[in-house]
């Protein structure tokens, strides 16, 4: 089956989009299928090409096997609106100039948002079938939730193309139950799947000596290591984390541990400087293949969202990650990633935004070790009997077939 994705994100970027199609990419290229991805050159989170890139109007390279067509892209920062809709816009049309070039497929999937990443597979299904949308966030209403933008004009002509995008694929893949209902009342037909996000449990191993090493070069050895790891966003609200540490300032033995970049991290440090919070170490976005050592030196995530109606729907994609290394997590988050984390006994449920909460759990597990060694035990057999990336990305596959039939 040869197999034509859309995506505005890949490797070596490490967001959630990226990481999601790379590995299940990978899978698919691995049972014997043709596999081609569509995306720009690698600039987020701060819109600065990496290292060996060039933002070409066409460029192309192999990556585990996979064919990755990298188009040109306006170059934006992940913060500001007008630069940030540039950079999607430009995704659009440098897709549709070279659409006659892009390479004849069984199956076109694309990914939303960013959403107009996600509304070009309707294009290419007007010269190939089947067309399978999927969605990994409620857009535009998440960036209504956030405070990115107010509901008028422009937010009802978005909702009308989503619709519209919802009704025309032949396939709708949610990655949360939560989703389906806002879904099927813009799609009151056709199919439409969950498949869940999960963790590549052959990337994501312990090494002892990968973690003690991170711990010593960032000045973590002997300390309670409570991480942040992932976007510093407007929709994360990390400013309880800055409270909660303060409110535990005067434990030298608990550090903070923040890692990531983002339209808020700048902000995040600035208030951490100001209240002279020498227990946080705050990092720049790393690799993928640092993170296991970024998690194996971690004694607990910390999983925190702002506490809004839309985000009871979301599972954040961390949340798999910390449970394949064992990490505990604090997870202030309600709705499906709450139930979610206690079905797998994978960790202690706080308030979204209760700095209080958040300080109280972590003192909880910094205080008892084998609290947080049982529930990381309890976290990584779960993830590794219901959220293998393999067997996700096998049920993909089944989607698509099918969707052949």
């Amino acid at each position: 089956m040869k197999i034509l994705a859309l995506c505005h994100y890949y490797p070596p970027e490490v967001n959630a989009p990226a990481s999601r199609l790379s590995e299940h990419a990978r899978i698919w290229r691995e049972a014997g299928h043709d596999v081609t991805v569509v995306t720009c050159a690698p600039n987020h989170p701060a819109g600065h090409l990496y290292r060996g890139y060039r933002n070409r109007l066409w460029q192309e390279e192999t990556i585990d096997g996979v064919r990755v067509i990298r188009l040109w892209t306006f170059l934006a920062a992940n913060e500001g609106f007008l630069p940030r809709s540039a950079n999607y816009l430009s995704y659009l049309f440098s897709l549709l100039f070279w659409i006659w070039r892009l390479p004849r497929a069984d199956v076109v999937m694309s990914t939303s948002p960013q959403f107009f990443c996600g509304i070009a597979g309707w294009f290419l299904q007007r010269r190939q079938r089947p067309w399978v949308l999927e969605i990994r966030d409620l857009w535009p209403e998440s960036i209504i939730t956030v405070g990115a933008m107010k509901r008028g004009a422009t937010i009802r002509a978005l909702e009308q193309i989503e619709a519209f995008a919802y009704r025309k694929a032949d396939l709708v893949v949610s990655v949360t139950e939560g989703f389906v209902p806002h879904i099927r009342a813009r799609r009151p037909e056709g199919p439409i799947a969950v498949i869940k996000n999960g963790v590549d449990l052959s990337h994501f191993t312990r090494d002892p000596v990968a973690a003690d090493a991170f711990r010593a070069q960032h000045g973590l050895t002997g300390k309670f290591v409570a991480s942040y790891v992932g976007t510093h966003g407007m929709a994360h609200g990390l400013e309880v984390a800055i409270a909660a540490a303060e409110r535990v300032r005067e434990r030298t033995d608990i550090a903070f541990l923040m890692v990531g970049g983002g339209a808020e991290r700048e902000r995040i440090k600035t208030l951490r400087d100001a209240k002279d919070l020498t227990n946080i170490v705050m990092l720049d976005q790393l690799p993928k293949p640092a993170m296991p050592a970024v998690w194996g030196a971690s004694d607990v995530a910390l999983v925190i969202l702002k506490r809004v109606e839309t985000f009871k729907t979301v599972i954040p994609s961390k949340m798999f990650e910390a449970m394949a290394l064992g990490v505990p997590m604090i997870l202030g988050v309600e709705g499906e990633a709450k139930t979610l984390m206690e079905d797998g006994g994978a960790g202690i449920a706080i308030t979204p935004e209760d700095d209080a909460e958040l300080a109280a759990a972590i003192l909880r597990l910094a205080d008892d070790r084998a609290l947080g060694r049982q529930i990381g035990a309890s976290a990584q057999a779960f993830v590794r009997e219901q959220f293998d990336r393999e067997k996700l990305a096998r049920a993909y596959l089944a989607e698509f077939e099918a969707l052949r039939r």
